[in-house]
């Protein structure tokens, strides 16, 4: 039986995909996230660029968005499940940067994100000279762990996922599940032998793996 470790602890519908296809699962949280207080004074975001759930989840209760600017379907079915308009929705950053520049150029942006941010999406923005601000609204940590025993696969869901785990394991023939492609270039540091979910979601993370272990 194929045994998998997972970078984020996953819910019991996401386990028992695995655990119903016979593949064993060990998990743990790679990053912890911390939730800060918002330092500005809005509580009306026009036009919210939302890169993750984390980021959505930090300002639910504190500012109300009009139209969102999102990554990821999922992301995107949670804004939408609380009555927000999605303007527009991509994979990843980089690709939603090119839907707000191609058309959405003449207005003005709130970025709500992380400390561990990346720079595509700020970086074309500023390039094509959108107007936009940037709020920090959550933190993300490393949250080191060292594991002896061997995994036929590991989950990963983010970049800082990536950065956490090899600072203190290594890789030798495991197959890495990759939630996107920006996890992935993070990955290929370590590794070429990965698999990219089709959807950047926890569950077609799981789908892959599946298809990859469970053949029959």
């Amino acid at each position: 039986m194929a045994t998998v470790l997972s970078t984020k602890k996953l819910t019991a519908t996401q386990k028992h995909l695995l655990l119903g296809a016979k593949i064993g699962l060990v998990e743990y949280n790679a990053i912890n996230i911390e939730f800060l207080p918002i330092s500005s004074n809005i509580d009306l975001a026009e036009n919210a660029i939302i890169t993750s759930k984390n980021a959505f989840k930090a300002i639910q209760e504190k500012i109300r968005i009009k139209k969102a600017f999102v990554v990821g379907s999922k992301t995107a079915a949670l804004l939408q499940k609380n009555d927000i308009e999605v303007a527009e929705v991509a994979d990843n950053a980089l690709a939603l940067a090119k839907k707000i520049i191609v058309n959405h150029r003449d207005k003005h942006f709130i970025f709500f994100c992380g400390n561990k941010r990346r720079e595509e999406l700020p970086l074309q923005l500023q390039q094509h000279k959108i107007s936009f601000e940037e709020i920090q609204v959550y933190t993300t940590s490393l949250n080191f762990a060292k594991f002896k025993q061997e995994f036929d696969g590991i989950l990963f869901f983010s970049p800082s996922g990536v950065e956490s785990y090899f600072r203190k394991n290594q890789i030798a023939n495991e197959t890495v599940f990759c939630i996107g492609t920006t996890t992935a270039n993070s990955v290929h540091k370590y590794t070429e032998k990965s698999i990219i979910a089709t959807q950047p979601s926890i569950e077609n993370v799981i789908v892959q793996v599946v298809k990859k272990y469970n053949k029959n």
